[in-house]
């Protein structure tokens, strides 16, 4: 048999290219997508809650697999995007669908590797409010971290809230009187000989959470698993413990996921422990602004000030006691954190 007498079903013929549906670039509207929440990202799958009715948030009817379309090109997905969907939005065992659009942001909430790397990295959108979570002992509080989680609250327009944990280790008054004149609302908790935590301390905190989106952000080992098992009892993330050579924890908690409170009035999101918070996306201009007990002092500045220099008059404005008692303590602060930003300095030494 020769080639001209096949017909075009042999496997043999290819189609004539000439005769092909060319491709457009117009991308369709995808007018009939279905409006979601992703609750969960995990090796390029993304855990969406699909919601009935006007408000989505409120009353969530299923959760659905889905993969980023290829349109999106290199935008990313991550926890807390309000996410448009096509496909098989049924939620079933094997269905997957495809995530098509993503919502404009109401927030950001990024860092970086370091303070001199330039790729940032997204770690929640939408959210409201920055937890910090830090424990008074076991491991050491660190207050250069928390410092940097409340320029980035600040950065991202989020609200923070300070959340001490093991205060039945040590007594949180010292620490607390470091931020005072910051007058960032704040949270203690303690845990019972049995080493259940007190149940006045996760009252406020849910009092603090309630009708919010809320990221909680620290160190490993500081007890932020524990909180979200006792926010949200069917939440069951792993809870580590602390290496009492090193005084750091164990990663508990391999990526973010968002968990709905279970009066369906706010959301918590759990994120990894982390062990840098770079500030590479914050200019360092704008740092003194996240500083409002030392920013007035800025105003005999001379023109071009970096603030960490001699001629900075924020020395003069500590020594005379116009920032408060720990005026000292939060310019070392500012300024290990420009030095951090400007690369001058080792990052590890500013948050460990």
């Amino acid at each position: 048999m020769s080639w001209y007498e096949l017909d075009e079903s042999d496997v043999r013929v290819r189609p004539n290219p000439r005769g092909s549906r060319r491709r457009t670039k117009e991308r369709p509207a995808h007018e009939d997508a279905v409006p979601g929440l992703v609750t969960g990202v995990d090796r390029g799958r993304y855990a969406v809650l699909v919601a009935a009715g006007v408000g989505g948030r409120k009353t969530p009817e299923r959760l659905v697999t889905a993969m980023r379309a290829r349109e999106l090109g290199r935008k990313s997905v991550v926890v807390g995007d309000d996410v448009a969907l096509v496909g098989d939005t049924g939620g079933g065992l094997d269905a997957l669908a495809r995530i098509v659009r993503v919502e404009p942001r109401r927030s950001v909430l990024r860092r970086s590797a370091d303070d001199v790397d330039n790729q940032e990295r997204v770690i929640v959108a939408n959210a409201d409010q920055l937890v910090i979570v830090t424990a008074l002992a076991n491991p050491e509080p660190r207050p250069r971290m928390v410092d940097r989680c409340l320029v980035a609250a600040y950065d991202a327009g989020l609200d923070p809230l300070l959340v001490l944990t093991k205060a039945d280790l040590v007594a949180p008054d010292a620490f607390l009187h470091s931020y005072a004149p910051l007058q960032v609302p704040h949270v203690v908790t303690r845990r019972d000989p049995e080493g259940v935590l007190d149940v006045d301390g996760v009252k406020d905190l849910r009092e603090h959470l309630r009708g919010r989106v809320s990221v909680l952000v620290g160190h490993s080992g500081v007890g932020k698993s524990t909180l979200v098992n006792r926010l949200v009892p069917d939440a069951d993330r792993a809870v580590g413990v602390v290496n009492d050579v090193t005084g750091r924890g164990r990663h508990t908690s391999s990526s973010a996921v968002a968990l709905r409170l279970p009066d369906g009035d706010g959301w918590v999101i759990d994120t990894p422990g982390v062990r840098t918070f770079g500030l590479a996306h914050v200019e360092p201009a704008r740092i003194i602004t996240f500083f409002p007990d030392l920013e007035p002092g800025t105003e005999q500045c001379p023109r071009g000030c970096t603030h960490d220099e001699p001629e900075c008059a924020l020395d003069a404005y500590v020594a005379a006691g116009a920032a408060g008692p720990s005026g000292p303590s939060r310019l070392d602060s500012l300024r290990r954190l420009l030095r951090a930003r400007n690369g001058t300095t080792d990052v590890t030494s500013d948050v460990t």
